[in-house]
């Protein structure tokens, strides 16, 4: 009988989340196989904690979850010493960072299988095949490397939500009790991350789940999320959810129904969705939306510059002058839009890169005299590897190059890149960088995120007056009285930290 220890990477300093990406693919074995878990985010030494679970000689199979950023630390380190240690146990990877940098994952010698995608079907099909030294070329959704040459399988359709197995909550609270997963966050004391689908109908050339779904989306009914949610609240605790959905309003008819479902138990939440999408809705279902609960929707504005919509790929009819309106429109219902910025994309002079810079700057700054309520994200650009998309055609053409060694990913300085706050492009001076960044610690400081529960309104008013001026004079260089304050208030990111 096989034996499978599940890990779930540190991704954040506080306040863990519901693992949902684990469960999704525990679920899938729960009746067939054995299995543990580890929680990189609730283990003071989760390295330790995992080389005593596999002493024991019943493990067959390490299966890790790894998302760009802060969960490579420990994924890379510990993956690489249970492969130094225990040369007989399997070590699978899935998530986003491995679907989309397969061939660095896989040239480590330490990682023998990508799973590229859903694993609902693959993964107990790959447990077999492995135990039983079967060929994995008939398994769709994952990538291996064989006789030196990478083999990428073809991919299945994204399945019926509704007809998958339940997640193993149960199992989950006799390992770690799940009310520590539910924190106190802007939204609620208690609050469910929850993830009721998969993939995304466009295909913008900056998102790193194109190459993975290829332009395609479907999500659990209505009803079954709400029968989840349900489920967790009467038996966990929760009073309110995120949504971690990447568009999670794709069909107004189900967040029509979801809000209508919902509304009795007055649960605040949150979603993510687009512009153009939303923009769609009737009045009637913004406004059962905000009935029902929910407080806050994060979009991707991207930019205010038509042009570089186009050239992001971001499909679909979004516009600079939708983006103000639909500022406005929300405001109408008090739903606070949360826009995030893509700042510092390529161009043909470094001339053209910071007039851009510029431009979005007074673009966000118009966005705010709209709504003062809209909260502002600003990302430096980082490349994704979409092929073949304009955008990472003239990425490619800089110079540019993601590390060639797995262990180079740990670095700092990669490490801000996955989050976005550190580019490492060609085409980006220090300048540039310096504008971006202290314009933001200028913005967020003029206009403290209300996320940030622990900011007073003492505080808020300290900050807002410090930063003032120069807000208004356009005065961003050396902001050091704000940073400083930042610092010691422990200032909340939304980009880095989320709720």
């Amino acid at each position: 009988m096989s034996k499978i220890l599940f890990f779930n990477p540190r991704s954040a300093n506080s306040k863990p989340r519901i693992p949902n990406s684990i469960l999704q693919v525990a679920a899938s074995i729960n009746n067939m196989y054995e299995w543990d878990f580890v929680d990189g985010n609730l283990e003071t030494n989760p390295q330790n904690k995992i080389l005593e679970t596999l002493n024991c000689g019943d493990y067959n199979f390490f299966a890790c979850s790894v998302m760009p950023g802060p969960q490579l630390k420990q994924a890379i380190v510990i993956s690489k010493q249970i492969h130094d240690q225990f040369p007989q146990i399997k070590i699978i990877w899935g998530g986003y960072f491995p679907s989309n940098q397969y061939k660095v994952v896989l040239d480590s010698g330490f990682i023998d299988v990508v799973v590229n995608g859903m694993g609902d079907k693959c993964f107990p099909e790959l447990i077999h095949a492995l135990q039983n030294k079967l060929p994995l070329t008939s398994i769709n959704n994952i990538i291996f490397k064989e006789n030196n040459q990478y083999i990428k399988t073809p991919k299945n359709e994204i399945f019926d939500l509704d007809k998958l197995p339940a997640f193993p909550y149960d199992k989950l609270n006799s390992i770690y009790p799940l009310k520590k997963y539910l924190g106190k966050t802007y939204l609620g004391t208690e609050t469910i991350a929850y993830h009721s689908s998969f993939g995304c109908p466009f295909t913008c050339s900056f998102c790193g789940i194109v190459p993975i779904y290829n332009a395609r989306w479907k999500g659990k009914s209505a009803q079954g999320i709400y029968d989840d949610i349900l489920y967790l609240k009467n038996n966990f605790g929760g009073n309110a959810i995120e949504f971690h959905d990447n568009n999670f309003f794709v069909s107004e008819r189900r967040t029509a129904e979801f809000s209508k479902l919902i509304s009795k138990h007055k649960m605040i939440w949150w979603g993510e969705g687009r512009i153009d999408t939303i923009d769609k809705y009737k009045d009637e279902t913004l406004a059962a939306m905000r009935e029902s609960g929910c407080k806050m929707i994060f979009f991707g504005a991207e930019t205010g510059n038509d042009e570089i919509l186009k050239q992001m790929d971001k499909g679909g009819t979004q516009t600079a002058e939708q983006i103000e309106k639909f500022a406005a429109r929300l405001k109408k219902f008090d739903i606070i839009p949360e826009y995030s910025f893509v700042l510092g994309l390529p161009a043909e002079t470094s001339q053209k890169v910071m007039q851009q810079i510029d431009n979005d700057i007074d673009f966000i700054k118009r966005i705010k005299r709209i709504n003062p309520t809209a909260e502002i994200i600003i990302y430096v650009y980082s490349p994704v590897p979409t092929e073949g998309s304009e955008l990472f055609e003239k990425v490619k053409s800089t110079g540019f190059n993601f590390p060639q060694k797995l262990e180079d990913w740990i670095s700092p300085e990669w490490e801000s890149f996955d989050l976005r706050k550190n580019p490492l492009t060609p085409w980006l001076t220090a300048e540039m960088v310096d504008k971006i960044k202290n314009f933001e610690t200028v913005l967020n400081g003029y206009y403290p995120t209300v996320s940030d529960i622990r900011l007073t309104p003492l505080r808020r008013k300290i900050i807002r007056s410090l930063s003032s001026l120069r807000y208004k004079l356009n005065w961003y260089r050396f902001p050091y009285e704000l940073k400083l304050l930042q610092k010691i208030w422990k200032y909340r990111q939304p980009e880095i930290q989320g709720f």
